[in-house]
């Protein structure tokens, strides 16, 4: 039986691993690992026909996550639907926000089509706390490898969207007009940028790799600065989360959920809540600050992880 207290902890380490680039998978497997007793008995290594009363428990997280980026983003994804659905009636891309739309759904296309046939398979062969811990590790050296291989002197993109932000007449305001230049760098993505960093986020299948850190990298290589590319994962990782636990959520309902939808109901707001300040954190932090930190722990915790469980 899940308890309440489980709830909570388990709900607020997936807020903040879900955006920080540290594997909320992976930390959902490794935590309770850790703690063991009642705890290292949440993770069921299989699943039955019905799901698990984790996984279930699982699924209300990762929409409550959903939700909260949603929220943060209200005004970025206004502009991404209905740039989307003018595109469907005119038959034109003609504005940054209707490329922006077009390359978040090319993006996601990836790790939907591979999610769909590789998301099961995987969490029975690779979600235990020994490789969780290995593929942690492993994101760690992504991340170092994405830092170090990042154009250092390519600003085009960064160019191009302070160009916009200066000639763009129709922002009232500083912070909108900060959102409208951002926007406009990320649609300078070309679609095969936006392909290449929508499979780069797929070996997020893996639990210990990061979605927002493997999607970070991608940005990061294809000429975005930490602050932009930290919005795109934020941006790209919403309908991925919102569409999977979306699917899932069946099983919250049904009896691998009985007896668990109180302790649900709480994990989701306090997985929400915390998403909501942890992407709050991130896009501040990342406009003066890089990967590294998050490199070295995933470094450390996931080699710790690999002496422990081995």
């Amino acid at each position: 039986m899940l308890t309440y207290l489980q709830a909570i902890v388990i709900g607020a380490l997936q807020g903040v691993t879900e955006l920080f680039p540290i594997s909320s998978l992976g930390h959902s497997v490794l935590v309770p690992a850790w703690i063991g007793g009642s705890w290292g008995t949440l993770v069921t290594q299989g699943d039955s026909d019905n799901g698990t009363p984790y996984l279930a428990f699982v699924v209300a997280l990762h929409v409550a996550t959903a939700l909260a980026l949603l929220g943060y983003y209200w005004r970025d994804w206004v502009d991404i639907v209905t740039g989307f659905v003018t595109t469907l009636r005119t038959r034109r891309v003609e504005t940054p926000a209707q490329r922006l739309a077009w390359l978040i759904v090319l993006a996601t296309i990836p790790v939907g089509a591979l999610g769909l046939v590789l998301e099961h398979p995987l969490r029975i062969l690779f979600a235990t706390p020994l490789f969780a811990g290995i593929f942690l590790a492993l994101n760690g050296v992504v991340l170092v490898i994405g830092e170090g291989l990042k154009r250092r002197n390519g600003p085009t993109l960064a160019d191009y969207g302070r160009r916009f932000a200066e000639q763009e007449q129709g922002a009232t305001t500083t912070t909108e007009h900060t959102r409208l230049a951002a926007d406009e760098r990320l649609a300078a993505l070309s679609v095969k940028d936006a392909l290449g960093i929508g499979l780069a986020q797929s070996g997020a299948l893996l639990a210990g790799f990061s979605r927002s850190g493997l999607t970070m990298v991608g940005g990061l290589l294809r000429g975005l600065d930490h602050e932009d590319t930290a919005k795109f994962a934020f941006l790209l990782a919403t309908p991925v989360i919102l569409a999977a636990g979306v699917l899932k959520l069946p099983e919250l309902f049904g009896p691998a959920g009985a007896h668990i939808h109180g302790q649900a109901l709480v994990g989701a707001i306090v997985a929400g809540v915390c998403a909501w300040l942890a992407v709050r954190f991130l896009e501040r932090f990342f406009r003066t600050r890089t990967l590294l930190p998050f490199a070295l722990y995933c470094l450390v915790a996931g080699l710790v992880s690999v002496i422990r469980f081995a």
